[in-house]
């Protein structure tokens, strides 16, 4: 649900980064595991992404971080090429659903970095979807397709925009909703260079 509610950091893989490199490439069959994030506070009653979300009433829901950037590795099979990842996750405090997960990997085929941001269902297709750091320029993600779990967008990485990210304080992801209000979930990269470091 994209709601006013405060939204929380948390580290926890939602989505398999199998699953993820998959969705960002276009290929098929695959295999997810998801659990889902836990809140800190007392528990809401569950509620999963299948589940349509109406338009948000606040354009900034307020981020609590709660743990950093962990970086993954995996592989499709054991003959496929072992792809890593760094990746955080924001979540609904009240509902536990996922706001955005991010994704950043380095494909070992390019060794060209790309983004992958899962956003919540409920969104504007039209409006798309973006990223900036701090203050920076802002890059769009294409939004690639959408399933119960949520919507994907993507993009490669620049140079600069990976410096930007190394060095930044802040990542901001941001989409519309129905009501073409814009919603930006903020995120913390006080320790994505080192997690990024493990996996270049």
């Amino acid at each position: 649900m994209v709601g006013d509610e405060p939204v929380k950091i948390s580290a926890k893989n939602t989505v398999s980064m199998v699953a993820l490199a998959t969705l960002a490439f276009g290929l098929a069959g695959f295999a997810h595991a998801q659990k889902a994030p836990k809140s800190s506070s007392t528990p809401a009653p569950a509620q999963t992404a299948a589940t349509p979300a109406p338009p948000a009433a606040d354009s900034s829901p307020a981020a609590a971080p709660q743990s950093g950037w962990a970086a993954r590795c995996g592989s499709a099979s054991r003959n496929a090429p072992l792809e890593c990842a760094v990746e955080e996750t924001a979540v609904f405090s009240k509902t536990g659903q996922v706001a955005v997960m991010v994704n950043i990997r380095v494909p070992s085929d390019t060794r060209v970095p790309v983004i992958l941001a899962q956003l919540p269902l409920g969104i504007s297709l039209p409006g798309g979807a973006a990223f900036q750091v701090d203050d920076g320029k802002t890059t769009d993600l294409q939004i690639q397709t959408c399933e119960n779990r949520g919507c994907f967008a993507s993009t490669q990485i620049t140079p600069d925009v990976l410096t930007a990210l190394r060095s930044g304080k802040q990542l901001k992801v941001s989409f519309q909703n129905l009501a073409k209000e814009t919603i930006a979930i903020p995120m913390p990269l006080t320790d994505f260079a080192a997690a990024y470091d493990k996996i270049k």
